[in-house]
């Protein structure tokens, strides 16, 4: 276990600068540029670890598991243990209590420290939009969020001309909204990144199923909110991606007991909830597969070898979950077996192993 630790940590500093330098250091270079006080940049980078952390841990233990028992399988020692009659489950007890272990740990970060961090980061980031707009509203610049776009036009500090909002939150409609003048105002509700008060709107909708008739409204002015959660993949309010995992469910269960809560959002908010356990009880599904791999592949340069299967496995895994994430957002996919279906495959994958292994 000793060993396996080590190589784990080596292995969890080698993700943890990939995800870091990946999406932390890049959103701060930008920050930078815009001129946001170098303080400030820090302590949103410092709210952002808790991300990384959940992220690096369930790769790292599939790596740094098979660079171990590879390197303890091409040193022979693995042969050597099972000579004096030990059996392979002797070998694979520690791998996966210490696997357990790295799971429960990264859960804690990902259910406690990650939406302890989003709502101070998010709370942080509002008030450096609101001193600083360009941060976020650009001249002449388009900006996408999760289910709308928005094209900008001049921008002259807090005040907006031309702006133009394509919105497809509702599945079934579409809607247009054009604004000569806008101005960004300081919003009261925690949840909301932005408030605008547009002059003179016009909005324009559109019914998907009957595109023969449209309805168009003028006003003399209205307000728009736009919700930190459209911006960020953690946000702040009343989110599922900021809360614990007891208290998505119950709101959850609420939502299931409302009639007006349609399948596709009580879906996004299961497909939080599972997520919040699916990435870090990744561990124990990697440090299933980990050791009957480095049985079978690491009779010669395990160590390597088991590098090299672990960082292909991990881009294999990763692009996985993003694809059951993806499905899920757009196409309604249970939110269930989007988030565990990789985990069940690899996890599967390594029982077939590990069960060829004894049978030998």
């Amino acid at each position: 276990m000793r060993e396996l630790f080590l190589y784990f940590f080596i292995a969890f500093l080698f993700f943890f600068m990939i995800f870091f330098v990946n999406q932390i250091l890049l959103m701060a270079e930008e920050l930078l540029k815009k001129k946001v006080p170098l303080l400030q940049v820090a302590q949103l980078v410092t709210y952002s670890l808790p991300f990384v952390i959940a992220q690096s841990a369930p790769f790292a233990t599939l790596v740094g598991f098979l660079m171990c028992l590879g390197r303890l399988m091409s040193d022979n020692e693995i042969l050597i243990f099972r000579a004096t009659g030990h059996a392979y489950s002797s070998v694979m007890f520690p791998v996966l209590i210490l696997g357990v272990l790295i799971s429960i740990a990264s859960f804690f970060v990902n259910d406690y420290l990650l939406p302890l961090g989003t709502v101070e980061y998010n709370k942080l980031y509002q008030s450096i939009l609101f001193s600083n707009p360009s941060v976020e509203i650009e001249s002449n610049s388009i900006k996408r969020t999760q289910n709308s776009t928005l094209i900008i036009g001049e921008v002259n500090d807090r005040t907006v001309s031309d702006l133009i909002l394509f919105d497809n939150s509702d599945r079934n409609k579409v809607r247009i909204i054009v604004s000569e003048e806008t101005q960004i105002v300081s919003p009261d509700d925690p949840g909301v990144l932005m408030q605008l008060e547009m002059g003179k709107p016009v909005a324009f909708f559109v019914d998907k199923s009957d595109k023969t008739s449209f309805d168009l409204l003028e006003s003399v002015s209205a307000v728009m909110n736009i919700f930190s959660s459209s911006f960020f993949v953690n946000s702040s309010g009343n989110n599922p991606r900021e809360m614990t995992a007891p208290d998505l469910k119950k709101e959850i269960e609420l939502m299931r007991a409302d009639p007006l809560t349609s399948d596709y959002q009580l879906n996004i908010w299961e497909l939080e909830y599972y997520k919040k356990f699916s990435l870090p009880f990744g561990s124990v599904f990697f440090a299933i597969l980990a050791m009957p791999l480095a049985v079978v592949f690491g009779k010669h340069n395990g160590q390597t070898i088991g590098l090299i299967i672990g960082i292909v496995l991990s881009v294999a895994y990763w692009a996985m979950f993003i694809m059951g994430q993806t499905l899920g957002l757009r196409n309604g996919v249970n939110g269930f077996w989007a988030m565990w279906l990789p985990n069940f495959l690899i996890g599967g994958t390594g029982i077939i192993f590990y069960i060829r292994l004894i049978r030998r």
